[in-house]
């Protein structure tokens, strides 16, 4: 089958379009023939050799793709060929099957595209557990997403809204700022405005009162997560996803204890390994969600998936506002 193999871990130039053998539904898998796979930021990582764990060589990037279900082995019960379907796959999604255990493989709802399928998967699960399970969420908070205008920050600030809450979408650049409000962000943090330790803040409580945001779902780490912890309400909560700002930070114990606030992590390829039952619920929410419009597509870049290394690179040199998918066709 044709796929993106990468033979040697580097730069975007070390992955190309080649062959490897057609996989094969073993006992309790499904295969999927592969229609579409987002293209994520996390791929150029994993390409680098710098990812929390490294697939062995050669090996396929692409995570979580969308396609059809094209035959399944012994003691499938849950998916025929034919049904549409994402596998929750942390590689081998840039090809053109993929085989999965049962229990990591999500219907999808027929009507819904596979490319905007794709471009769903990953951000919208990783903000849904951020948001329900680390931040435990409730209808009326308060919510400061940091990096907003990424597609997780958009997912979190959708979702957030979905659920009930009060958004703040914060972001560097105010040329940016359509998009949020487009999203559903009901105030607009400028994470440019000088001396941020104490804007951030300042902006916040204009916003939402003394009392401080209730939750910070934080993408950027580094000063932001420095600035936003003391923006945080008493008995806070801030989910830490990522350090796309090149710092990881740190924090002194006894700012917990003053505050009597929490700080977590959220991984979610464990959830996907721990907790598939959990996964399963998540997607079955994002889509009714979807379903009744209250959560919109983001804005998607389609690439044949001979053009990857420009979709790849779109990704690393931050050219496309929203996502980018590789497509398989059909």
């Amino acid at each position: 089958m044709k796929a993106v193999v990468v033979r040697e871990f580097g730069d975007i130039e070390n992955a190309s379009l080649g062959d490897m053998p057609k996989p094969e539904p073993k006992a309790s898998e499904v295969l999927l023939q592969i229609k579409a796979t987002a293209v994520n930021f996390v791929d150029l990582v994993m390409m680098g050799g710098t990812y929390q764990f490294k697939p062995q060589l050669p090996f396929v990037p692409g995570k979580l793709p969308a396609g059809v279900v094209a035959s399944v082995g012994a003691g499938v019960t849950a998916f025929k060929p034919g049904d549409h379907a994402i596998a929750m796959a942390e590689q081998g999604g840039f090809a053109e099957f993929v085989a999965m255990p049962e229990n990591q493989c999500i219907k999808l709802p027929p009507s819904l595209p596979f490319e905007e399928a794709a471009a769903m998967s990953l951000i919208y699960d990783t903000a849904y557990f951020a948001l329900r399970d680390r931040a435990r969420i409730k209808p009326g908070e308060s919510v400061l997403v940091l990096g907003a205008t990424g597609g997780v920050g958009l997912a979190a600030v959708q979702l957030a809204k979905a659920f009930g809450a009060t958004v703040l979408a914060g972001v560097s650049s105010q040329s940016k700022t359509d998009i949020v409000r487009a999203a559903g962000a009901d105030h607009v943090i400028d994470l440019a405005a000088p001396d941020l330790k104490e804007s951030l803040r300042a902006q916040v409580f204009d916003k939402v009162g003394k009392q401080g945001v209730d939750i910070v779902i934080d993408m950027l780490g580094g000063d932001y997560f420095d600035a936003a912890v003391r923006a945080l309400a008493w008995c806070g909560r801030l989910v830490v996803i990522g350090f796309a700002s090149g710092r990881i930070p740190s924090i002194k114990a006894n700012y917990f204890l003053v505050k009597n606030i929490e700080v977590s992590g959220m991984q979610i390829s464990d959830y996907r390994k721990r907790k598939p039952a959990d996964m399963q619920a998540c997607f079955k929410e994002i889509f009714e969600l979807h379903g009744a419009g209250k959560l919109k597509a983001l804005e998607t870049k389609v690439y044949p998936i001979a053009q990857f290394a420009q979709a790849m690179k779109d990704i690393r040199d931050r050219k496309q506002r929203g996502r980018v998918v590789l497509s398989q066709g059909g």
